[in-house]
């Protein structure tokens, strides 16, 4: 485990989908926390990788999140729960990822869980993962951190992606946060 660098860090936006959002509990904030999470990364030269489970029945990206993605290629689209499992998933050379999305229990955590089997270095922002109950959330967290994976928050993420003030980089990260 180490700090977020962004020359060796990718965001891994997961299942951030429109079929998830009236019944995953906390699903406006992890839409927020994953907008100013790529919002954050695109503006430091992080690439951002997305994956849609099953678009045909869950729907596609949620719009809040897709109207930041122009430019970033297409969502990876997935039957498996772990995008790293999917056709098509590439961390771009990254040694770490940042891992954000829905469900924490199920599409994160075997994302993650898998990462760290390839010898990923696996960050997960909690305030910008969610489930359908607030239990599987937490339980998946936990599991994820005894697995190795450092659970962070958006805020931190970021920062740790700046490692500096000072900056106009600096003033765009702060004014997401604010």
């Amino acid at each position: 485990m180490s700090l977020l660098k962004r020359d060796r860090a990718a965001l891994v936006v997961v299942d951030v989908q429109e079929g998830f959002r009236p019944a995953v509990a906390g699903f406006d904030q992890v839409v927020a926390k994953t907008v100013t999470l790529v919002r954050g990364a695109r503006e430091l030269g992080v690439p951002v990788i997305v994956t849609e489970q099953y678009p045909k029945g869950l729907g596609k990206t949620v719009p809040e999140v897709a109207d930041h993605l122009l430019g970033v290629g297409d969502a990876v689209e997935k039957t498996v729960f772990s995008a790293a499992r999917a056709e098509g998933f590439d961390l771009l050379g990254r040694g770490q990822a940042l891992v954000v999305g829905i469900e924490a229990h199920v599409c994160v955590s075997q994302t993650a869980h898998d990462l760290i089997a390839d010898g990923i270095d696996v960050h997960v922002a909690a305030d910008a993962v969610a489930s359908r109950a607030p239990e599987d959330r937490e339980r998946a967290l936990a599991r994820l951190e005894k697995a190795g994976a450092t659970v962070t928050t958006t805020e931190a993420a970021l920062f740790e992606l700046l490692e500096r003030a000072g900056s106009p980089e600096f003033k765009f990260v702060q004014g997401l946060v604010k």
